[in-house]
C-alpha cells in the first residue's frame, strides 16, 4: 500500500508572472492528509483559499487560472506538474499576488529546491483518481483531443503539431519508467517569434523574456526585428540559429517543446483532484481542452 506524502520543508520562490508581469512571492509547504493541493492568496486574507480542482478553472487563455470567491491564481500548471511529477499528494501554496512566478519557464526551479530533501510519508493510504470509463474531449476545428482510459498504471502520451517547419511533429511520453525530474520537468515553455511581437505590441506577456521561453523563428525575419527584440529585453544582440531557434539558449532535448506540452498536460490534469491511474493520450492539446477533460473526470467520479 502506497501512503500519501507531503513536503518535508517549506520552499520560497519569487519572481514575475509571465502574463501580468507582477512580482509574487510563493511559499510551497507541507499540508495534512487529504488536503490535496491548496493555494492561499495571503494578500487577500488568511481564508482566501483556492482548491486545485477542475471546477475552479476560470480562464485558460495561454495558461490555467483557478478561482474561488474573490481569490484567483493564474498560471498554476507548472507548480501543479512539478508536485505531481515528484509524487506529492498534499501541499499548501501561499502566494501574495495573482500569478505564479514563471521562473525559468519550466518546473526545474521547483525540482532543484524540493527533490533533494525527499518527502514526508503520511499515515493514510494514497487516494488515486481512478476512472470507471473512458473520458474523451475533442475539438474538431483544431484537430485536438485528450483521452483518458481506465488503467492499472499511469501513462501520458502527447503529440504536438503546430504545422511548423522548425518544430515538425513531436511526441513525448511519461510513465513509471520515465524520470520526470530529469526528462520532463526541466523542459521550458516556448513561443513563436511572430507571436511574441504581437503579444508585446498588445501589452500582453508582460513578464515574458528570452530567459524564460524558447523562441521559435518560423517565418523569415529581418535583422532589424531581431535587434529590436534584443533592445526590448535588454540582452546582447540575438541571432536566428540555423535550426530556427533564437540564439539565447540551447535546447535541453531535441523535442523539448513536446516535453513541455506534456509538462503542462500533467499539471492541468492534476486538477482531476489527485494522482491519476489512467492511460492519457493527447494530440494538439492546450490548457482549454486539458482542463475540460479534468472537469469531465470530476463530474464522473
Amino acid at each position: 500500500m502506497q501512503l500519501q506524502q507531503t513536503l518535508r520543508n517549506s520552499y520560497t520562490f519569487e519572481g514575475k508572472g509571465l502574463h501580468t508581469g507582477r512580482v509574487a512571492k510563493m511559499v510551497v509547504g507541507p499540508a495534512p492528509v487529504d488536503t490535496g493541493i491548496l493555494f492561499r492568496r495571503i494578500d487577500l486574507g488568511e481564508d482566501a483559499y483556492v482548491k486545485a480542482l477542475a471546477e475552479n478553472v476560470s480562464n485558460t487563455a495561454r495558461s490555467t487560472t483557478i478561482s474561488e470567491g474573490v481569490a484567483s491564481v493564474a498560471t498554476v500548471e507548472h507548480i501543479l506538474s512539478a508536485l505531481t511529477g515528484m509524487g506529492v499528494d498534499n501541499a499548501l501554496i501561499d502566494i501574495d499576488n495573482v500569478e505564479v512566478p514563471i521562473l525559468d519557464g519550466s518546473a526545474k526551479p521547483y525540482i532543484d529546491a524540493i527533490w533533494g530533501d525527499g518527502f514526508e510519508e503520511q499515515d493514510a493510504p494514497r487516494r488515486y483518481v481512478e476512472l470507471k470509463e473512458t473520458v474523451e474531449i475533442r475539438n474538431e476545428e483544431k484537430g485536438s483531443f485528450v483521452r483518458l482510459e481506465p488503467a492499472e498504471e499511469f501513462s501520458y502520451d502527447i503529440k504536438v503539431d503546430f504545422n511548423s517547419r522548425v518544430l515538425g511533429v513531436q511526441t513525448a511520453r511519461w510513465d513509471a519508467g520515465t524520470a520526470y525530474v530529469e526528462e520532463i520537468g526541466v523542459c521550458r515553455t516556448f513561443c513563436f517569434f511572430h507571436e511574441l511581437e504581437f503579444l508585446l505590441k498588445n501589452n500582453l506577456v508582460k513578464g515574458g523574456d528570452v530567459d524564460n521561453a524558447i523562441v521559435i523563428v518560423e517565418h523569415p525575419v529581418t535583422k532589424e526585428q531581431v535587434e529590436n527584440m534584443s533592445t526590448i529585453f535588454n540582452v546582447p544582440v540575438l541571432e536566428v540559429r540555423d535550426d530556427g531557434y533564437l540564439s539565447n539558449l540551447q535546447l535541453r532535448f531535441v523535442n523539448e517543446c513536446a516535453r513541455h506540452k506534456l509538462l503542462d498536460l500533467i499539471g492541468d490534469l492534476r486538477l482531476c483532484g489527485g494522482l491519476l491511474k489512467a492511460k492519457v493520450t493527447a494530440e494538439k492539446a492546450g490548457h482549454g481542452i486539458n482542463t475540460a477533460a479534468a472537469k469531465e473526470v470530476r463530474m464522473k467520479k
